[in-house]
């Protein structure tokens, strides 16, 4: 029962103490207690009462008793650290026990066997227990052995044997009610499906496992050490880190097992060393070592000592006793068939090649380059490393970006199983050695064309592809729903009192890790990206007066490559480091810009911009022509004003993730229809004053006399309407492009949404500037030329209480341009939470993927939507790069805080731009012309960026 209902097993045992129970008795009920302190709570209480079970199975004079407790106190020993003392237990078991007793304690040994790493061993016990177990009919024990020897199986690298053991343990668990086992055996299966490279299945079952356990009251040590190991897999190693120390304080509160917390101080070195902090590493690895030294577990002591060896070198202590160490361990961990082996001999070999020690080296590599041609994804790419290193050593520039090439493929399809866009972009991180490897060979060999193929091999990969679309999962559905009334409630309770509500925020945090969770289920749908980039393609569409500007960066300078009249030049500028560090002091003079009384520091903004120039741009910013020009730099400068620059201040200037990411947008044709939708949040300072005026000028477009509506240029949306939320006469489909009906476009009604006074008050509303409009209630006036203008472009103004999330996003669907004034949140901890205000609270990025298509064009007037996180080897996260895989072609936003009423008039004259046909680029570059020259003027313009081509 302590594995089906472990509560009442413990309160059924301690009752039973309590009623002066035989010796008999009384030993099975302190084993009971025994196994639930062992694996829920303290070791050393585990110890006592098992102690206790043994002598009173003694002086019950049962040889069988007495045999099955010893089984249960030496997984209690050694669980706590006293190896020798637990195999000595099981030995007396052995003896003591026969028949099915006996299979049951061989069974035990053979997973505390697995529990040292020592496989043999195991897979002989759980060989000599399962026959016996199966010929009584034991179902409950015959699932543990076959889900254990599953288990080691995997630690071996056979999936293929493991998933025939699970799936004859799954049937048997299946006939019982032992809820734990059934918990353990999901979570197996999410181990399995780890090992087979599926991660979203394997965070999925996980997941499912926590809950049941959840259910059950029990802790999740192992399961935690499962996870994290996904995690680590999936880019995701800071998250991970967190979970394995906190699981260790968790541990260390109760008194737990010494062998968890070994496996949990590995796993948070591992964690640690992936997430950018050597030190934290070393201090965690060095911890564990000792622990499993102590606990006698050589396996788990070789991995160790592994990550000790790794966490070194990233300390910067590379040496030749590390390459001897590195290799010793690579041969141990062989010998064990560890699956890790590979990656050892690969560290030897790194080492080796840094010291200069040739020989060795390809000895090291080409023992590790054995595993490319086989195994999960990561093992392989771990080969084409290993091959590409032995090719730049042997002087083959070929070589070299061959094996690059191999292993970048292996790591995109592995990428492309994975559904969530952060995962995708996280995974990027397991190829950017490679990366950097064919950069290098590329610069020395291939000229600036093959460099710039190779930065676009590896830049953006994550916009290649429309993220798969989140499931119509009802759970999902409901966390965003709860997520989003709770963020509002939160955002109101910080705006009457001042200060935060901790309990909304608390449970705000954990819808947020639900929908996080659920969304990084999702198994990627698209095929591997067949598109390649083609150097000479994007010349063509350069044609001789656009010049791209691709920034690429070896070794922590900065290579210029400028694409235009036909050919690719490049340039040495300055350091990254040194951008990134003037970056910041720009964005902090920019948000002191923002405020009135901050014009003193105008002069020494506009000097860190020239400053960035020469860091940027070095003398390639003297060869960039007359005409527009494409800026695609690495995700580290996200952040760079680039309309600062004095060689880019006036021009038509455009910025984009990739050159590819620029040529899909050049391609993406706009929607039929044109429909424009203008969206105001609450809680403007400016109260979005810009979207009246566009309403107007969008609902009243006519020629000067009134004499008609005036003729627009060419792919210009015309004629307009209001789409109200409550007045719809009807509640016809959208119909067809222009000329498909003859009709004017219809959209639904928002079914799930109520009137309410204040919508009650918009729709009555009166008149402004002489003309009526409504803010999203009755339809203002229609163009003379009605259906027929009507079904060439509408425009939807959605405002109060219709700019609500569900609505804005139907509206956005599909739509030509979209304006959304409302505030802006960037969150660095969590991008893809990052959102706009709308009046039931926060729309965020997961909600923008649920849509079919996003607006060909969008501007976003507000603070920091064109902030991201950088994240994987050259990927970004946020608003912004969310919405270019989903059919947006254009944007505009904003890089910085801004002043709210500087907005409007650029706003104003960026959609006059827009109205006289030019592009987003060059309505922007017009715009920022006409504003007033004050400080505050001048830092707005420079802090909005047009991405995209559109």
């Amino acid at each position: 029962m302590v594995f089906a209902a472990p509560g009442e097993a413990l309160t059924r045992a301690e009752e039973l103490l309590g009623a002066d129970p035989s010796p008999l008795h009384a030993s099975v009920a302190h084993q009971v207690i025994g196994i639930w302190q062992r694996d829920f709570g303290d070791t050393r209480r585990a110890l006592a009462h098992l102690r206790r079970a043994r002598d009173l199975a003694a002086r019950a004079e049962s040889a069988e008793r007495e045999a099955d407790v010893l089984a249960t106190l030496g997984v209690a020993l050694v669980h706590a650290g006293r190896t020798r003392a637990g195999l000595a237990a099981f030995e007396r078991g052995v003896a003591r026990g026969s028949g099915h007793t006996r299979a049951r304690v061989l069974y035990r040994r053979a997973y505390v066997w697995w529990v040292l790493g020592r496989h043999g061993e195991a897979l002989e016990d759980v060989r000599r227990a399962i026959p016996v177990l199966r010929q009584v009919d034991d179902v409950i024990w015959t699932a543990r052995a076959l889900t254990l020897r599953a288990t080691v199986h995997l630690a071996l690298g056979s999936v293929e044997r493991a998933d025939a053991d699970f799936t004859a343990a799954e049937a048997l668990w299946d006939t019982t009610g032992q809820e734990h086992d059934k918990a353990d055996a999901v979570e197996s299966r999410g181990l399995a499906a780890f090992r087979s490279g599926d991660v979203p299945a394997a965070l999925r079952l996980l997941d499912e496992a926590a809950e049941r356990y959840a259910k059950l009251g029990t802790p999740t040590f192992m399961l935690t050490i499962r996870r994290c190991e996904v995690l680590m897999a999936a880019g995701l190693a800071t998250e991970a880190l967190t979970e394995a120390d906190a699981a260790v304080a968790a541990l260390d509160g109760i008194g737990g097992q010494s062998t968890r917390k070994a496996e949990l101080l590995l796993v948070a070195a591992r964690a640690a060393r992936l997430a950018g902090e050597p030190q934290t590493s070393l201090a965690r690895a060095a911890v564990a070592v000792r622990l499993f030294a102590g606990q006698r577990r050589t396996w788990y002591e070789t991995h160790a000592r592994l990550v000790l060896i790794e966490a070194r070198v990233a300390t910067g202590h590379g040496s030749g006793r590390l390459v001897a160490d590195a290799a010793a361990v690579a041969e141990r961990l062989a010998a064990f068939g560890a699956p890790a082996a590979p990656e050892a001999s690969l560290l030897a070999g790194r080492i080796a090649l840094d010291l200069g020690w040739t020989a060795d080296a390809e000895r090291h590599l080409a023992v590790a380059a054995r595993s490319r041609h086989g195994g999960p994804p990561l093992a392989r790419m771990t080969g084409w490393a290993a091959q590409a290193l032995r090719a730049r050593a042997a002087g083959s520039a070929r070589g070299v970006l061959e094996a690059c090439r191999r292993g970048l493929d292996v790591l995109d399809d592995h990428r492309m199983t994975l559904g969530a866009s952060e995962l995708r972009a996280r995974a990027t991180a397991q190829g950017a050695e490679l990366a950097a490897l064919a950069q290098r060979a590329s610069l020395v060999s291939g000229g600036p064309r093959r460099l710039l193929g190779w930065s676009e091999r590896w830049r953006a990969t994550v916009l290649s592809a429309p993220p798969t679309r989140p499931p119509a999962d009802p759970v999902l559905l409901t966390a965003m729903t709860a997520f989003r009334e709770l963020a509002a409630r939160a955002e109101e309770a910080r705006t009457d009192g001042g200060r935060p509500a901790p309990a909304l925020e608390r449970e705000q945090r954990r819808l947020e890790r639900e929908i996080r969770s659920r969304t990084l289920h999702m198994r990627g749908e698209a095929p591997g990206d067949g598109d390649r980039f083609d150097a000479g393609r994007l010349l063509r569409r350069l044609g001789d007066e656009v010049r791209l500007v691709e920034l690429a960066v070896l070794d922590g300078r900065v290579h210029v490559l400028l694409c235009g009249q036909g050919r690719v030049r490049r340039f040495e500028a300055g350091l990254l480091a040194e951008a990134e560090v003037e970056a910041e002091h720009v964005q902090a003079g920019l948000r002191r810009l923002a405020h009135p009384g901050a014009e003193a520091r105008l002069p020494l903004v506009e000097a860190a911009g020239a400053r960035l120039q020469r860091l940027l741009l070095g003398p390639a910013a003297a060869h960039l022509g007359s005409g527009p020009v494409v800026v695609v730099p690495p995700g580290r400068l996200h952040r760079v004003p680039w309309a600062l620059l004095p060689a880019l201040r006036d021009r038509v200037l455009s910025v984009s993730p990739s050159a590819s990411s620029w040529l899909r947008a050049r391609d993406t044709a706009p929607p039929p229809g044109g429909r424009q939708v203008l969206v105001r949040g609450p809680g403007l300072a400016s109260g979005g004053a810009e979207v009246p005026e566009l309403s107007d000028r969008y609902t009243g477009r006519r020629t000067p006399g009134g004499a008609g509506p005036e003729t627009p240029p060419p792919g210009t949306p015309t004629g307009t309407r209001h789409l109200p939320a409550h007045d719809e006469p009807d509640r016809g489909e959208r119909e067809g492009p222009a000329g498909a009906g003859g009709g004017a476009t219809r959209v639904p009604p928002a079914a799930d949404e109520g009137g309410g006074e204040s919508a009650r008050r918009e729709r009555d509303g009166g008149e402004r500037d002489g003309g009526e409009r409504t803010g999203g209630g009755r339809p203002g006036p229609v163009d003379v030329a009605g259906a027929d203008a009507a079904a060439r472009g509408a425009t939807v103004v959605l405002e109060g209480d219709d700019a609500r999330v569900p609505r804005v996003l139907r509206e956005l669907d599909g739509a030509a341009l979209a304006h959304i004034a409302a505030h802006g949140t960037f969150r660095a901890d969590s991008p893809l939470f990052s959102s706009l205000r709308m009046a039931d609270g926060p729309l965020i990025v997961h909600d923008f993927e649920r849509l079919d298509r996003s607006p060909y064009r969008i501007i976003l007037p507000c603070c920091d939507t064109a902030r991201f996180a950088s994240v994987g080897a050259d990927e970004l996260l946020g608003l912004v790069t969310a919405l270019l895989p989903l059919g947006t072609a254009g944007v505009v936003a904003c890089t910085a805080p801004v002043n709210d009423a500087a907005v409007v008039p650029l706003m104003l004259a960026l959609h006059k731009g827009l109205d006289a046909g030019l592009s987003l680029a060059e309505a922007l570059r017009d715009a920022r012309a006409a504003l007033p020259g004050d400080a505050v003027h001048q830092a707005t313009g420079w802090a909005f960026s047009a991405f995209g081509a559109a």
